[in-house]
């Protein structure tokens, strides 16, 4: 009987083999790594906005918003979400929402679209009659190397 024989790789091939998948995983390590650290160095920013309203009106001003909604999001104004705290009676007039821009400039661009927008100023004029405004604090923000959301 006649067998074929197929010579196994020799200690120096596996070696060899095992250093160039060493070295591929290392690579892709290294990639990924610096794919992490990229997103992190971005210059994205979340603006944090506090409505302090008019005692008994944050209905109304929650109204508003509802209202203005989608022309804030037409002018790349990209609302993470809006709040109305539960907390009494500290909170009883607040309206609380949170915007993610790409950075501050395009923030700033984005601003000045919306309220330049003739849209907007029946916003503007709305205010000026019902006043359910008394302040605004406006904070930027900007996303931890571990935050969840960056």
């Amino acid at each position: 009987m006649r067998t074929t024989y197929k010579p196994t790789l020799g200690v120096l091939d596996r070696w060899r083999f095992a250093l160039v998948f060493f070295a591929a995983g290392s690579l892709m390590t290294a990639c990924l790594t610096h794919l992490n650290q990229a997103r992190t160095d971005t210059k994205r920013v979340f603006q944090l906005l506090v409505y302090h309203a008019v005692s008994g009106k944050v209905t109304a001003l929650e109204s508003r918003f509802s209202d203005a909604a989608k022309l804030i999001d037409d002018h790349g104004l990209k609302v993470v979400g809006y709040w109305i705290p539960d907390d009494k009676p500290a909170w009883d007039n607040t309206f609380i929402y949170v915007v993610a821009h790409p950075s501050r400039e395009e923030a700033k661009k984005n601003w000045q679209a919306l309220h330049a927008d003739p849209a907007f100023q029946k916003y503007v004029k709305s205010e000026e009659a019902e006043q359910l405004i008394e302040r605004v604090d406006s904070t930027y923000m900007r996303p931890t190397d571990f935050s969840p959301m960056r």
